[in-house]
């Protein structure tokens, strides 16, 4: 092996040797365990979310592999619509100057797929860079063939089961990509803005109680007053109680609207009164639904303000009995200078009450940045009711379990408040909604033009054509378990690995797509699409912040892995930022964070890295000093492996090339710790991962390796290795244990860190007769390891913990009395028990050449000892003889400040259990512990008084 750890050198020569060799497809033995990716869009690239959930899927998916599972991880993308369309419009544009218009859409779509292979795989290959076992050659994406086939199915079947409608209904609009978007889509912004306060005359002479010919009514979007069709006071409001069911005249406009008494108007917000606008509000549309208002639309679909408005009914219908006029002078307008020419309006009549500043969120399209409309518009919806309840049915009765299981309620809080979902979208990129129209507007669901001919008895001269809109990408998505593995035809991979075993996935996304997909998998497969829903949090950056391009803070995990020069990172973080202040603070903090850049870490380090810090549904915190820690662990391992190899290979094992042992061999106390606390660890890392606990198991991992195979056995090996002594057959058996453990080291990591222990196992295995040495076999497809009740060996634990503690003892004199760590001591033990004695004489040689000691023998008679610095290990005293090795002066001002350490703590003891409330109310165990621990600060202060005076009698 190399001398040093060079992760750039082997990750990429592994997984193109495990994706040549066919290693990531199912077995086609053993229990099925499939996992289906979460999509990423076709147009991405990782980001730090991305990585982690990789990293926790790529863990079950080996781990289960090696426990022999038939395992499939499906891998694919998702077309992302809205982004896909962004991006090769704004190709087109700077390349060719042309629109998409120009290019007309059956020439715009050829465009989008010429992309798609140019460009379009760049997270793919980023998926490899994590190490990703997923199965590439069923890669799916969500607008190949197979899968459009299932959209329509499904689209086709909801329809013919009048679970699909389409109706007029109020939708997130964005007015600058012209489309519905959907929830998710929409960022909320916290600004400062501001409140009008306006009048509205009160109509037919009535006044107030109060005496008053008008109402005043607030609103953060004047323009939106041309649309109110009511104004809205509660029900208990006793100052409006004799206005319900009279009118307003609606300023500007001159229409009547009544009032109505309804909660959602806040009898102590502003005056109570709230102007009603269903085709522009959300809440306002419940209202509207509630109090049978009309619902009338004064923006187009950019927002500018119509000439006339459009009238409807809650049900979409048109309502021709309402005055559609609006005032000339804002038709065409823009809504924002609308809004700037109807205040002025308003101020001019006298109609302006007040001006508020405030602090209020404003909806933002997350792809195209303009600020969201509520818009009346024709859309497709599926009517979710009856497709719910099963759902909620479901992960009552356990068939889907959420891990943790808190997220159970945030997923039936929203399932048992659902709102038809709205599933069209006016893009050209996408499924295109299988339905036809004649000129009279009558539609025809099918899967094709021919069948809908056929279905509905249509004449042939008919001219049908099809709708311009596509559908929602979380509607295919939600698809995804079952329609990637075939359906609607009934394959072997959907008989075989449907239902999936886990979806990983964020909390963010539970409504908008775990929630769709069990609803639309049960209602088509009749089956769950996955039995445990595995819920993470986010990662964000060290402070707590979630990380953006807009506040400079993102991490780049390829930059994690393969470095990154500082200034090509301050460019990264501030290359898209317009304001100069702004991309001047972010090069700031940057510099002062990463002053010497990125170094690079590897991939096995940063996937360590996430899943020490995956704690069960929290966010993450992440740690660049965590990442640079277990980038030091990725290098504790190698070494050890260089240590084990020098020793092990071209030597005899203690295993004969069948695998069988070889008899002729001594196992060393040592030897049978190790082997016993790894039977420990291989429970413990077994049972964490069964629990996802990824955080416990790579916490047990990581102690096990660090602190017992290399810095305790590794260094107890070495005086059976190194002496000359030792039996041949001692010998053999520290060197069959040194590989075994490593051996299954290597194992229980893979599934956290495949490449370094694909590596190392390589030139491992052979030793412990595991594999040929050819390279013909992997790690990934060995056995996972199975404790063994029967290796735990308690009495080697106790004997080696006296050992460890002996050679402790030793080490904290050295450092106490600043001796040298080479110097050899003479060390005595006292005043131990008989079982002290016997474990010196059986260990004499780990102790004596781990601590450097000259020689250590038993004092039988304590009076007898020299001056000595002393360590209690239990009851047995270690001592380190002083003669010629410590400073007089330097040694007594020593032990006075440890004499003073002691006496404050016995001080601190004593004023406790002389205060009577603790003594009378605290439980007798916790009394009696610290009864036990004043005794034991008595018994240590004695030990350095008498230190004391014998070095004072020098």
């Amino acid at each position: 092996m190399d001398k040093t750890y060079q992760p750039e050198q082997i990750e990429s020569r592994w997984y193109q040797r495990w994706e040549a060799d066919n290693r990531f497809a199912p077995s086609g033995e053993g229990k099925p365990y499939s996992i289906m990716i979460p999509p990423p869009n076709v147009t991405g690239s990782l980001h730090m979310g991305h990585a982690f959930q990789v990293t926790i899927m790529d863990t079950l998916i080996r781990w289960r592999r090696m426990q022999g599972h038939n395992t499939l991880w499906q891998v694919g993308a998702d077309h992302a619509g809205i982004a896909t369309q962004m991006l090769v419009e704004r190709k087109i544009a700077t390349e060719e100057g042309k629109t998409r218009h120009d290019l007309g859409r059956e020439a715009f779509i050829d465009k989008v797929w010429e992309w798609k292979q140019e460009s379009g795989g760049h997270i793919t290959r980023q998926l490899r860079r994590m190490g990703a076992s997923v199965d590439w050659s069923r890669e799916r994406f969500t607008m190949d063939d197979g899968f459009y086939k299932a959209v329509q199915e499904v689209f086709v079947q909801l329809f013919d089961d009048d679970l699909i409608y389409r109706g007029k209904r109020l939708v997130n609009w964005d007015p600058t990509l012209l489309t519905a978007i959907s929830d998710l889509e929409v960022e909320n912004r916290d600004q400062q803005g501001q409140f009008w306060h306006f009048r509205y005359p009160l109509a037919d002479g009535v006044t107030t109680d109060a005496g008053h010919d008008h109402l005043v009514v607030a609103t953060t979007r004047p323009e939106t007053l041309l649309g109110d069709s009511g104004v809205a006071v509660n029900p208990e409001d006793p100052r409006y109680a004799s206005l319900v069911g009279k009118f307003v005249t609606l300023p500007l406009v001159g229409r009547r609207i009544p009032i109505v008494a309804d909660e959602h108007a806040d009898m102590d917000k502003g005056s109570g009164c709230v102007k009603i606008t269903p085709a522009h509000d959300f809440n306002d549309y419940e209202v509207g639904r509630r109090q049978t208002l009309p619902l009338i639309n004064v923006f187009t679909q950019d927002a500018r303000i119509l000439e006339r408005a459009e009238a409807y009914d809650i049900q979409g219908r048109p309502l021709p009995d309402i005055d559609p006029t609006l005032p000339a002078k804002y038709a065409g307008l823009d809504r924002f200078a609308a809004r700037k020419q109807l205040v002025a309006d308003m101020y001019a009549a006298g109609l302006l009450e007040q001006v508020e500043t405030v602090n209020n969120t404003l909806p933002y399209g997350d792809r195209s940045g303009d600020i969201i409309e509520p818009l009346l518009t024709d859309q497709w919806f599926v009517a979710v009711e009856k497709l719910a309840r099963p759902a909620i049915e479901a992960v009552e009765n356990g068939d889907i379990q959420f891990v943790p299981k808190n997220y159970e309620n945030m997923y039936f809080a929203w399932m048992r408040d659902l709102q038809d979902w709205c599933i069209s979208r006016q893009l050209w990129w996408g499924h295109r909604i299988p339905a036809w129209y004649d000129k009279a507007g009558n539609v025809y669901v099918a899967r094709s033009e021919a069948e809908a001919r056929d279905k509905h008895g249509l004449a042939a001269d008919l001219t049908l054509t099809q709708d311009d809109d596509v559908l929602d990408t979380w509607f295919s998505s939600g698809l995804w378990t079952f329609g990637t593995l075939g359906w609607p035809e009934k394959t072997p991979e959907l008989e075989t690995f449907h239902p999936s075993s886990v979806l990983v996935t964020g909390f963010d996304i539970i409504f908008f797509w775990v929630a769709r997909m069990i609803m639309l998998t049960l209602k088509f497969t009749g089956e769950v699409p996955f039995k445990q829903v595995y819920v993470h949090g986010l990662v964000r950056d060290g402070q707590g912040q979630k990380m953006s391009k807009s506040k400079g803070n993102v991490l780049d995990p390829i930059d994690l892995i393969d470095g990154i020069a500082l200034e090509d990172l301050v460019e990264k973080r501030t290359g898209s930022l317009m304001q100069p202040q702004k991309a001047k603070a972010i090069a700031k903090a940057t510099r002062d964070e990463f002053a010497g850049g990125i170094e690079a870490h590897g991939t096995d380090a940063l996937r360590f890295t996430f899943l020490s810090q995956a704690t069960t549904g929290r966010d993450i915190k992440f740690d660049m000093g965590r990442l640079d820690g277990y980038r030091n662990f990725c290098n504790k391992l190698w070494n050890a492996s260089r240590y084990v190899l020098m020793n092990a290979e071209g030597e005899d094992c203690g295993v004969s090339l069948e695998g069988q042992d070889n008899n002729e061999v001594e196992l060393s106390l040592a030897d049978r710790w190790i082997v016993s606390r790894l039977q420990q660890t291989e429970a413990q890392v077994t049972r964490a991962m069964e629990d996802f606990r990824f955080d416990h198991a790579s916490q047990a991992l990581y102690d096990f390796v660090w602190n017992e195979y290399c810095d305790w056995y590794l260094e107890l090996s070495k005086p059976v290795m190194w002496d000359d002594g030792a039996s041949p057959a001692a010998k053999r058996g520290t060197r069959r244990t040194l590989v075994r453990v490593l051996e299954t080291i290597l194992r229980l990591a893979h599934p956290m860190m495949p490449f370094i222990s694909e590596e190392i196992w390589q030139r491992v295995a052979p030793l412990a007769s595991k594999a040929a040495g050819d390279g013909s076999e992997s790690i990934m497809n060995q056995p996972w390891p199975q404790a063994e009740e029967a290796r735990i060996d308690e009495a080697a634990t106790r004997d080696i913990e006296w050992v460890k503690d002996v050679i402790v003892a030793v080490r904290n004199v050295r450092a106490e009395m600043n001796l040298s760590p080479g110097k050899p001591l003479d060390v005595l033990l006292t005043k131990g028990s008989p079982g002290d004695r016997e474990r010196l004489e059986a260990n004499r040689p780990f102790v004596a050449k781990l601590a450097k000691l000259a020689r250590i023998e038993w004092l039988e008679d304590p009076e007898q000892a020299p001056l000595s610095a002393t360590q209690l290990v239990g009851e047995m005293e270690v001592l380190v003889p002083m003669a010629d090795l410590i400073d007089k002066d330097a040694e007594l001002a020593r032990l006075a400040k440890e004499i003073d350490k002691q006496d404050k703590l016995i001080g601190g003891i004593e004023k406790k259990l002389g205060n009577e409330s603790f003594v009378a109310k605290a439980p007798e165990a916790v009394v009696e512990k610290e009864r036990g621990k004043l005794a034991d600060f008595h018994a240590a202060r004695t030990l350095l008084v008498e230190q004391r005076d014998k070095i004072a009698a020098m």
